[in-house]
């Protein structure tokens, strides 16, 4: 009896869990509310619709065009040694995106034309300043100054909305080979509140980018909808295969080979006419039925339902012909 009271005392003590492994358990932490630390427990199954969310491999090429333009764009307008980066894309919910944004920081709220609907850039404060401090003149080599809890002045704000406008034809120019699609500048933000342009829920994809000029630099993530890309969603979907977005010339060159030695089944239709079923009833052996064509009346050749062309009938030794003389015209 004391050897089971034992046994029945280990196995309860067994099924205490400390503070530390319930918080494991429903996904908690100290690093919980850390985008870049991947969920476990609890959590990570009421995420798991956002991690395993559609993959849109064209868009991550168009992303690839993006930062190569952006870098040659920034060099050329700063005339300063620009590195850009694409460091993450990623998908999660819009509310999530917000409340993730580190103030202070700048929010550009921008339209797709074509598409009817909108997207956000987000800049951190210490991208702007650099990008200040490059543009006025700033020494190489030193990190900005910035000057925390004061509103951005007049001039900060052409300046950025400048450089925004030149990101955003560069993100145009990237689209341009998947679909043709213009990013016009709508307004600027720095309340999140204020760039509310869907629903918290609704699935929305990031992309991280830095942007790195010697000693100074910073982020800028720009968030699309996943209802923005639903008009392009299809072409979005494609494989990438080399620079023709799309296409492969082995297997298309192959294939155009290959159909040169397929076989087709065609059929020559003398002519077509209308019976009553009454009097097909009335059918026997050795009945005729009078089609109204005459031998010198054009014979159409036909692949399935469609018409490839009308010629002549005639015969050539023991065969019976047909001479083309044209495309055959679609019925209706």
């Amino acid at each position: 009896m004391a050897d089971n009271n034992n046994s029945n005392e280990v196995t309860a003590e067994s099924k205490v869990l400390s503070q530390e492994e319930i918080d494991a358990l429903l996904g908690y932490g100290s690093d919980a509310n850390d985008l870049s630390v991947q969920k476990n427990g609890v959590q990570a199954i009421l995420n798991s619709n956002m991690v395993f969310y559609e993959r849109l491999p064209m868009l991550e090429i168009v992303f690839d065009r993006l930062i190569r333009q952006m870098a040659t764009s920034l060099r050329n307008y700063t005339q300063d040694n620009v590195e850009v980066s694409l460091e993450a894309i990623e998908s999660m919910r819009f509310g999530e995106y917000m409340d993730s944004l580190t103030l202070p920081t700048l929010i550009n709220v921008f339209k797709a034309e074509e598409w009817d609907n909108y997207g956000l850039m987000s800049l951190d404060s210490s991208l702007i300043y650099s990008l200040v401090d490059v543009l006025l003149g700033g020494r190489r080599g030193t990190a900005a100054m910035r000057v925390e809890g004061r509103p951005y002045t007049t001039i900060e704000l052409n300046i950025i909305k400048e450089i925004i406008q030149l990101i955003l034809s560069d993100l145009s120019a990237a689209f341009d080979p998947v679909t043709s699609v213009g990013f016009t500048f709508d307004r600027l933000e720095t309340n999140p509140r204020f760039a509310q342009i869907t629903r918290d829920s609704n699935a929305v994809i990031v992309a991280h980018l830095r942007i790195d000029m010697e000693s100074r630099g910073g982020k800028i993530d720009l968030m699309l909808p996943y209802t923005t890309l639903e008009p392009v969603r299809e072409l979005l979907l494609q494989m990438f295969m080399g620079e023709r977005f799309g296409r492969d010339t082995v297997w298309e060159n192959h294939l155009m080979s290959k159909l040169w030695d397929t076989d087709v089944e065609v059929k020559a239709i003398l002519k077509e006419t209308k019976a009553l079923l009454s009097d097909v009833s009335k059918w026997e052996k050795g009945s005729f039925f009078p089609l109204d064509i005459t031998p010198n009346e054009d014979v159409k050749v036909y692949c399935g339902d469609v018409p490839l062309f009308e010629g002549n009938m005639g015969r050539r030794d023991k065969h019976i012909v047909i001479r083309v003389k044209g495309k055959a015209e679609k019925n209706g």
